[in-house]
């Protein structure tokens, strides 16, 4: 897998992750190259999934910190991973349309799901909505602080 990751000054670099050799201990490999720095690193399966873990929660805490304006939608618009706007965070997990109507698989921020039926011209108030175009594992440049 192969990412493109900027610096705060704009260097772009590729990150690549792969799996380490079949021999020796389990290891995930970590390489950034680039023209403002090279770098290896290997880690732990279990050490890679935190990282991941860490990553996918610092990428929920950048969306939720910048403030958007709630947007109307149809619910057979609605997209995996939409946020809707209220009380509570419920996210879409998935859409389904049967017939006229549009059945969504909603997962609340503790972890519990659950489905609605709708109407599929039903208004459907966001919080946050996923870009059309950019599915769960398609993600923008990460951009990277530099040590001092």
């Amino acid at each position: 897998m192969s990412i493109e990751i900027r610096d705060t000054e704009g260097h772009r670099a590729t990150l690549q992750v792969a799996p380490g050799p079949a021999e020796g201990p389990l290891q995930v490999g970590i390489l950034i190259e680039g023209p403002s720095a090279d770098a290896s690193w290997s880690c732990s399966p279990a050490a890679a999934r935190e990282l991941a873990a860490a990553l996918v929660a610092a990428a929920g805490e950048a969306e939720n910190a910048r403030p958007a304006e709630p947007v109307t939608v149809k619910a057979c618009e609605l997209l995996r991973g939409d946020v809707r706007d209220g009380d509570r965070l419920m996210t879409v997990e998935a859409v389904r349309t049967d017939g006229a109507g549009v059945q969504v698989t909603w997962t609340s921020g503790g972890g519990r799901s659950w489905s609605q039926m709708y109407e599929a011209d039903a208004d459907i108030r966001l919080r946050r909505r996923l870009r059309p175009g950019r599915g769960a594992a398609s993600y923008g440049p990460l951009v990277f602080r530099r040590s001092p």
